[in-house]
């Protein structure tokens, strides 16, 4: 068929015809056409892109032969479960050498004062000062021993860092302490693990563990070695009771004077006792080997590698407790790709100004620190237009990431976002949460209004921290995510609460390399964890998905008969209740003496003055929390709420409390992990319980 023949059918001039069409056209018309062609040229290669997901997103996980119903990620190199990801870093001190080889001596360890730039220590720094500091820790009777059990009580800092490294330098193994484990589980670890040797940062914590000393309740402890300046009458005060006290710096040059060559770990060795707080009893320390730590980031790295893998150019902030594995094993995963780690200040308020002058790349969280960016970013929007155009821009920029497109540079960027950007420091890639679950509301609008990646995990310390993790370009909420390729998960039965594996769902136990050896010298608690066939016990109830993700729906633990026989999990009740928008934070009690709950809530100070004052309530946070028609209110949502996801009537609580504290680690009322501390939060709401039972009868 000739050219033209085609031209008339299509109803389109000839091409002799189209240099007369386009010379008729006025130069303005042109122009315009010009620039229109350039605007559509430009989106096509411009085009935001969705994120390549690494598997089929609608089967992220995939039911393991003769398991017994376990299930594994589908990503990975075949059926075996993933040990390690580099052959040169199967163990904690070989990850941090090969993040010196690959860095070329670049900076390391980060640290600032007040209102300065950060200051950094090199990786040929820190490697030479943990050989310097463990010479002198052998130089003062230390082992190069996986027998030789080091304590580290300090804060969030370089020297932190350095010790360890020092005990993994020389096959020493490190033991965390923190202030919030109290005095008494402080005694309790140390006679526990034959602990002699403490490194701390700060004098006063010499001082609290010298008075244990001359009480006579830890008699093994011979050293105690101090980060910071400390007076004189400190040393007379150890030698009176039998304790050295050296600077960490003396120690240091001790080492560098009597140098001794490296006696690394092997990865079945352990590496550290991580003694977690738990919510009753005395601590149980979770002893992990070199290699469970290894795996368990080792995971992490082959679910994101085709995504978002770590460079020589990421940044961490530091704030989460090194104590816990949660923050180590990221850590862990920037030192092996010769990344940097900056720590905050050592004052949770100054941690936007830290993030403004460190510019971090990564940024591990706990979701009880997204619940508060979410309420700041909507008690900000104080008008209802403005609330109006923050929920249109947000949900805009949500469809966008439903569709799997991550971006910082969308028009609702600009007019909304870019400065919620810049509040943390500008340069975020990848947030990390973990330790409790997250709202898939909260999660959601962060994804859009942050611009990138947030990924949820699931794990606990015993299975070093995670066992599940979000896949790429998965950006829904209200899931955990697929197995990590380092572990299988399976459900089982759990009859008195009704949840039954033919339903898929159970109990979540995990198996694999990054699962833990047993709690020290306490065979009794290890064998209610850890069954004969290797299967952790977590005490979590889980839900298969149909895409392979898991689901945390209830806690096995944290359950009680209420009189009329039926069973409560309040932490489920408390993670509906929580969505409430004046509540911060609730405590939901039982008795089993008493037919119905009741609760504690604590508003939220930045979110509930304005929720009162749409309903006609004034007055100072002290004053709405005192008001009884407020609490009334609140009350009344929060059971709507409870309504909506499906409550029980003898689920709901049919009368609160109202108290204006936060509870804190500080007052004793929460883990280090942000968990409520049950059994404390009783005690110290007994009286007003009591009276929330006698109104209500």
């Amino acid at each position: 068929m000739q050219t033209q023949e085609i031209l008339r059918l299509l109803r389109l001039p000839e091409l002799g015809d189209l240099g007369q069409f386009f010379r008729s056209l006025s130069a303005t018309t042109l122009v315009s056409v010009g620039a229109l062609a350039a605007i559509l040229a430009y989106w096509f290669t411009h085009r935001p892109k969705a994120l390549q997901p690494p598997c089929n997103l609608l089967m992220q996980s995939e039911e393991v032969e003769d398991s017994g119903g376990a299930r594994r990620s589908v990503i990975g190199d075949g059926p075996q479960l993933l040990t390690h990801y580099y052959d040169d870093a199967r163990t904690m001190y070989q990850v941090f050498r090969r993040g010196l080889s690959i860095s070329g001596n670049g900076p390391c360890l980060g640290f600032r004062k007040p209102k300065q730039p950060y200051q950094w220590l090199s990786y040929q720094e820190v490697a030479d000062r943990a050989e310097f500091l463990g010479s002198g820790l052998l130089q003062h009777n230390c082992k190069p021993s996986t027998d030789q059990f080091i304590g580290v009580f300090a804060q969030n800092r370089p020297e932190w860092i350095i010790a360890e490294l020092a005990c993994y330098t020389y096959s020493m193994v490190v033991v965390p302490l923190y202030d919030t484990l109290g005095s008494g589980a402080i005694r309790y670890i140390i006679r526990t693990a034959d602990i002699s040797t403490v490194v701390v940062d700060k004098p006063q914590k010499a001082v609290l563990l010298l008075e244990h000393v001359e009480r006579k309740e830890t008699p093994g402890l011979k050293l105690i070695i101090i980060m910071e300046p400390f007076e004189e009458a400190l040393k007379d005060r150890g030698q009176e009771c039998g304790v050295v006290i050296k600077s960490m710096q003396a120690v240091e040059e001790c080492g560098q004077q009597n140098h001794q060559a490296p006696v690394p770990p092997k990865p079945s060795d352990l590496s550290i006792v991580c003694f977690t707080s738990g919510t009753t009893g005395s601590p149980k320390g979770a002893m992990l080997t070199h290699g469970n730590v290894v795996a368990d980031f080792s995971g992490f790295l082959k679910v994101t590698e085709k995504v978002i893998f770590p460079r020589q150019d990421d940044v961490l902030i530091s704030f989460l407790p090194l104590a816990h594995m949660f923050e180590r094993v990221i850590q862990s995963v920037v030192y092996c790709h010769g990344g940097r780690v900056g720590f905050f200040q050592g004052d949770i308020r100054l941690l936007p100004d830290d993030m403004k002058a460190l510019h971090p790349t990564i940024f591990p969280v706990v979701p009880r620190l997204l619940n508060r960016m979410y309420d700041k970013i909507f008690s900000q929007a104080d008008t209802p237009l403005k609330r109006w155009l923050l929920e249109f821009a947000a949900k805009r920029k949500q469809a966008e990431v439903r569709s799997g497109i991550i971006r910082n540079d969308s028009i609702w960027d600009e007019l909304f976002f870019n400065k919620i950007q810049a509040s943390l420091g500008g340069c975020v890639r990848m947030i990390v949460t973990g330790a409790a679950p997250a709202s898939p509301t909260v999660l959601g609008f962060l994804r859009a209004a942050l611009g990138c990646q947030v990924y949820e995990g699931y794990g606990q310390t015993e299975c070093t921290a995670g066992c599940t993790f979000t896949t790429p370009g998965d950006w829904t909420s209200g899931h955990v995510g697929a197995p990590l390729p380092c572990n299988h998960i399976k459900l089982i039965d759990v009859e008195e609460l009704n949840y039954w594996t033919c339903k898929g769902e159970g109990e979540i136990c995990v198996r694999g390399p990054n699962v833990f050896k047993g709690y020290l010298k306490d065979p009794s608690r290890t064998k209610e964890a850890l069954d004969s066939d290797g299967w952790l016990h977590t005490g979590d109830i889980g839900k298969w998905l149909p895409a392979g993700t898991l689901k945390i729906i209830d806690r096995k633990k944290h359950i009680f008969k209420l009189a009329q026989g039926e069973y409560v999990a309040p932490e489920k009740i408390e993670n509906i209740y929580i969505r409430s928008e004046p509540v911060a934070q609730i405590y939901v009690h039982g008795d089993s003496l008493k037919a119905f709950l009741v609760g504690v809530v604590v508003p939220d100070p930045e979110v509930m003055p304005s929720w009162a004052q749409k309903r006609g309530i004034e007055g100072s946070y002290e004053e709405l929390c005192a008001n009884k028609e407020l609490k009334k209110a609140i009350l009344e949502d929060m059971v709507r709420l409870g309504k909506q996801s499906g409550l029980h009537s003898f689920e709901q609580v049919k009368a609160i409390h109202i108290h204006s504290d936060m509870f804190s680690v500080q007052n004793g009322l929460l883990t280090p992990t942000l968990k409520a501390k049950r059994p404390e939060l009783r005690e110290y709401f007994k009286k007003q319980i009591e009276e929330l039972y006698s109104i209500s009868m």
